[in-house]
């Protein structure tokens, strides 16, 4: 038996007793787990300085860098993420609907755990413990396979985790960690039936790719966020400004950050100076079509490569359109379904934006970057899902779990 199916199989077993926890013990386990985060402080700071360190000597930088990083801040975030979704109402045991057949049978539905959750992710190590805590609050085991350059803050954080809720009674075994970050453990993870209930991968799209293309459990595809802000001829450009900034440099790393900016040609002239000299006081790198390149000096041409690449960098790839028809067909064209938004003050064009774009996501006169499961009120959240089954948007606590059917009778037979 290999290492992970003996970790599938702990798993498993653990999960036995997790599903039936009560909500105040899953919630004093949350708690406790928080604090126990708090006060291994040093330990997972020293932990995450030795991964950075790593990973800046191997070349890597920019924001991925910023995602791997780990401050005292960050710490206390991730522990207030744990007492937040302590708060959040329980899902598992709600009954969805009840009904009585004319043959008398009872029948019900109600939300179940689904059992053991894998997680594979790259290098942002609070991805471990919101996946920890919404799981647990889930009712689910969860096993994690975070990316090598995270790896020792992962085994950090995991650890304290596996000692808190022994300490509560509860198999440590609900949280666990792959001992390894090759190719061929995560390959074996993607096959891992009967054991996994559910796979979801959180990282850029080569990760994203491998794991729908290769795995054989079913897969909840999280996003590759090729997100787009279009400026309609009727917006306020000061707000518009404001809003593109936020969207695009308040954190470049993230999945529902802007990577695309449409702006109608009719106030090209007026608004592209604008957020041009903004974008570049802030060092982001503006690759336009020519009409852009025309207008903001220091912009440089953008390929076809542009228009369909999630930067998650100081980059943005900027269009001019001549009208809301074509800005559409453009996200239409490259959009990866994420967050899409538009800044206009006309109705009708804001109410066919909202009709006639597909994504999870879609903003009228806001920033891409709400697209949060705190931010939507959910709490924390496993992943942005892109898909349009079994989740769509922000995956709660809610998404984590299933239904199954109760049925009650009184000696029915068919």
């Amino acid at each position: 038996m290999s290492v992970l199916t003996e970790m599938g199989q702990r798993a498993k077993d653990a999960s036995v007793a997790l599903s039936v926890l009560s909500t105040p013990k899953k919630n004093e386990v949350l708690c406790f787990a928080a604090e126990a985060l708090l006060g291994a402080s040093a330990e997972i700071l020293a932990a995450n300085k030795g991964d950075v360190e790593a990973a800046l000597a191997s070349g890597i930088k920019g924001a991925f860098i910023d995602r791997l990083t780990l401050t005292q801040g960050r710490i206390e975030e991730m522990a207030e993420g744990l007492r937040q979704v302590a708060k959040l109402d329980d899902p598992v045991g709600e009954v969805l609907s009840m009904k009585t057949l004319d043959n008398g049978l009872v029948i019900g539905q109600k939300r179940v755990p689904m059992g053991v959750i894998g997680i594979i992710f790259e290098a942002r190590p609070n991805v471990t413990a919101d996946a920890f805590g919404l799981c647990l609050k889930a009712g689910s085991a969860v096993i994690l396979r975070g990316g090598k350059e995270a790896f020792q803050t992962n085994q950090a954080v995991v650890s304290v985790f596996r000692q808190a809720v022994e300490k509560l009674g509860l198999p440590a075994d609900i949280v666990q960690v792959v001992p390894d970050t090759s190719r061929e453990t995560a390959q074996e993870m993607m096959r891992l039936n009967g054991y996994l209930d559910v796979l979801i991968p959180r990282g850029g799209a080569g990760l994203i790719q491998s794991v729908v293309q290769n795995s054989t459990v079913p897969v909840i595809e999280t996003g590759v966020g090729n997100c787009h802000i279009f400026v309609d001829e009727t917006a306020d450009l000061e707000q518009a400004v404001a809003i593109v900034m936020n969207a695009k440099t308040q954190r470049p790393g993230v999945c529902n950050a802007c990577e695309s900016l449409l702006v109608h040609e009719k106030i090209a002239k007026i608004f592209l100076p604008m957020v041009g000299e903004a974008l570049q006081n802030k060092s982001v790198e503006i690759r336009g079509d020519e009409a852009t390149c025309s207008i903001i000096s220091g912009s440089v041409a953008a390929t076809e490569e542009d228009w369909e690449t999630e930067y998650t960098d100081y980059i943005i790839s900027t269009r001019v359109v001549k009208d809301l028809d074509e800005a559409i067909n453009h996200i239409r064209k490259y959009s990866t379904g994420h967050s899409e938004a538009i800044l206009t003050e006309n109705y009708t064009n804001a109410q066919r934006f909202l009709n006639e774009v597909d994504a999870a996501a879609v903003y009228v006169n806001a920033s891409t970057r709400f697209t949060d499961g705190g931010q939507f009120g959910f709490g924390a959240e496993i992943g942005i899902s892109t898909q349009k089954l079994h989740a769509r948007g922000p995956m709660g606590l809610k998404e984590l779990t299933t239904t199954k059917y109760i049925i009650y009778g009184n000696g029915q037979i068919r």
